[in-house]
């Protein structure tokens, strides 16, 4: 599918009369570096429904990675309140966040993070590793194949990170983030260490993902291709939400993050 054929169809599927996967109120986030307060987020409010893709955006220091850490249960906010999959996070203890992102919750990072004494098919089935499940259901084997084949993974399965490209590394993260079918994937910066073609492709896999599975993913991205992927772009300034565009050019974009660097 072509980049372009791949945006349009993103755009096309609308999540406007979907239900929320996840809202966050007056979220803050206050970080203490010995006598000074950093306020990295600053009442933060938003929604995101099932099927949505959004991207968010802004400058360095704006609190984008912030917002995606505590959305994503890997960082506590300071106040305000965070309802995922139901549950609102904030209330949750350790453990019981451990349980909400193993089946809730997918990652898809910068930097892979791919396990490296594993193979591709061990990394893609950590997830129910974790777990303690040893045998694949037919149903999750159904779904497995189907991720592999969708992602052009199957003939590098029993290939270890090092042997495969930054492209399939990123897609074997992919297809791990899908295994368990959350309902929300995390995306920050997935194409951000790839050459532009290979990036081009983990977007394309990643828009495929939202069109055909109907999953929700929230993207941290400094790059306008890649929010242009998204059908909703936020754009924050000094930890709040500064504007917000939906179905989003590429123009559009740029001419944003313009106002903003003003």
């Amino acid at each position: 599918m072509s980049t372009h054929a791949s945006q349009q169809q993103i755009k096309a599927s609308s999540p406007n009369d979907q239900p929320l996967v996840a809202e966050i109120s007056n979220l803050s986030k206050v970080y203490t570096q010995g006598n000074l307060k950093v306020l990295a987020l600053n009442d933060v409010s938003l929604q995101l429904k099932q099927g949505e893709f959004l991207a968010i955006m802004g400058p360095s220091g704006s609190g984008k990675s912030t917002l995606l850490h505590c959305w994503a249960t890997l960082d506590r906010p300071t106040q305000g309140l965070i309802k995922l999959a139901g549950y609102d996070i904030t209330r949750l203890s350790d453990y019981q966040l451990t349980i909400l992102r193993r089946y809730q919750i997918g990652f898809v990072f910068q930097s892979f993070n791919l396990l490296p004494t594993l193979s591709a098919q061990a990394n893609i089935l950590l997830p129910l590793m974790v777990k303690a499940q040893k045998t694949l259901s037919k149903d999750q084997k159904a779904w497995f194949d189907e991720l592999v084949n969708h992602l052009a993974l199957a003939d590098r399965l029993n290939h270890l990170p090092h042997q495969l490209s930054g492209g399939q590394q990123q897609r074997v993260a992919i297809a791990r983030a899908l295994m368990t079918r959350p309902q929300i994937i995390f995306a920050d910066e997935p194409s951000g260490n790839l050459d532009t073609k290979t990036g081009a492709n983990v977007l394309d896999f990643l828009g495929q993902a939202n069109q055909k599975y109907n999953q929700a993913i929230v993207m941290v991205t400094h790059s306008v291709k890649a929010a242009s992927y998204a059908q909703r772009v936020i754009f924050l300034k000094d930890g709040a939400i500064f504007s917000q565009i939906i179905k989003p050019t590429t123009a559009q974009i740029a001419r944003q993050l313009d106002v903003l660097e003003k």
